[in-house]
């Protein structure tokens, strides 16, 4: 059966670019961004200009490769909001090696500063900062050296993530190798004045140290064999024994030779889960902090809250098409995607959706026009009120 030929771009294809305006200021500074080469001054294509394609690829679902973008290029009204002529799709493929997506997160920084706290997260304010930890395997190609997961067939490339929960926002990414060490990319991310929530990947005292000595502070699942020599017993709340929790105590962990790697006491809180685990017993959770301030259960509170940065994966992934890299280089798309995200974030008030993001693709397609799709927004800061 003869393969259906795709249709080609239209301009009315292509509608909304007024709206990537948001990121003028920030997309200026990255107008020089890898041209240092560029001896001869011939360049069809900068970091700025680049970026604003690559946008383009998430909220027009016509748009699925490379090679789409380029065709994007040919058109007038694209040509006229970005000021760039016809790109060839060698320059597309190679813009990914030459410009360094480390550049962009100064924007994504800049971008979620302006991110108000969500609606129905005041119960998070007296935590102060929780910050969700993590890292997702974006599936790459077998040509993708760089890639090195499982073996020369099986490579992917690992997206490390920092997401602020009481905002609903990532604050902080990079990406690396599948095998790319998630507590290493993590002590490069450390900043003062947050509360870092981690899973038992991330279990290492020496991390937890570094982490207090970063200025900020950590909640931590660590494993349940974890060895500990027990400093004071505290006391249980009536609400922290609600919130399932067991036991709180104030720890040496591993006993007196932890202090090797941790210099000062930590807390152990003990948490029933209410679930069954695999061998029928009752699943508890041991999480590590050194936050003596915080009541038990704010502590357990802010562990159940980690898994924001998994919803935001799957939102990432499956929702905003990020499956796998667009580029074949780690200076893909990913950086970029964040700041997508953060733009749906920015333009609505709320956590990006499926819906919203829908009807932003409409829009950008010319499907929906620009009275419905603030009609739509507004429907969402109605749900508010």
């Amino acid at each position: 059966m003869a393969k259906k030929k795709k249709r080609r771009l239209r301009p009315e294809d292509v509608e909304g670019l007024k709206y990537l305006e948001l990121l003028e200021p920030f997309l200026e500074r990255l107008h020089k961004v890898g041209t240092e080469r560029d001896v001869a001054g011939n360049r069809d294509l900068y970091f700025d200009q680049y970026t604003a394609l690559i946008f383009l690829y998430f909220f027009s679902p016509i748009v699925t490769s490379l090679r789409g973008l380029e065709q994007t290029t040919e058109l007038k009204k694209v040509q006229k909001q970005l000021g760039i002529s016809r790109v060839s799709l060698g320059s597309l493929s190679e813009a990914s090696r030459v410009f360094d997506a480390e550049a962009l997160q100064g924007v994504i920084t800049e971008l979620a500063e302006r991110a108000l706290p969500l609606a129905g997260a005041a119960d998070l304010k007296a935590i102060e900062g929780p910050t969700a930890v993590d890292g997702s395997l974006l599936p790459a190609l077998p040509r993708m050296a760089w890639a090195l997961w499982v073996d020369e067939t099986h490579r992917a490339a690992k997206m490390h993530l920092a997401f602020e929960v009481l905002r609903g926002v990532p604050v902080k990414v990079s990406v690396t190798e599948g095998n790319g060490s998630e507590k290493n990319e993590l002590r490069k991310m450390l900043e003062a004045g947050r509360l870092y929530v981690v899973d038992r990947g991330y279990a290492e005292y020496q991390l937890f140290q570094e982490i207090i000595d970063a200025k900020s502070s950590f909640v931590g699942r660590i494993r349940n064999d974890a060895n500990w020599t027990a400093v004071k017993e505290r006391p249980v709340s009536s609400e922290a024994k609600a919130a399932g929790v067991r036991s709180d105590r104030e720890v040496w962990l591993s006993g007196k030779k932890s202090r090797k790697a941790l210099e000062q006491t930590l807390r152990i809180v003990e948490v029933d889960t209410g679930k069954i685990d695999k061998k029928g017993n009752p699943e508890v959770l041991l999480l590590a902090t050194d936050r003596m301030d915080l009541d038990a259960d704010l502590v357990a509170l802010a562990y159940r809250y980690r898994w924001s940065v998994e919803l935001f994966f799957r939102w990432f992934k499956c929702i905003l098409g990020c499956q796998h890299l667009l580029s074949h280089s780690e200076n893909g798309q990913v950086y970029v995607a964040i700041i997508a995200s953060l733009l749906v974030s920015l333009w609505t008030g709320k956590k990006p959706t499926k819906r919203t993001f829908e009807m932003l693709c409409f829009f950008f397609c010319g499907m929906a026009d620009e009275d419905e799709l603030i009609a739509h927004l507004n429907k969402l800061k109605d749900q508010d009120t």
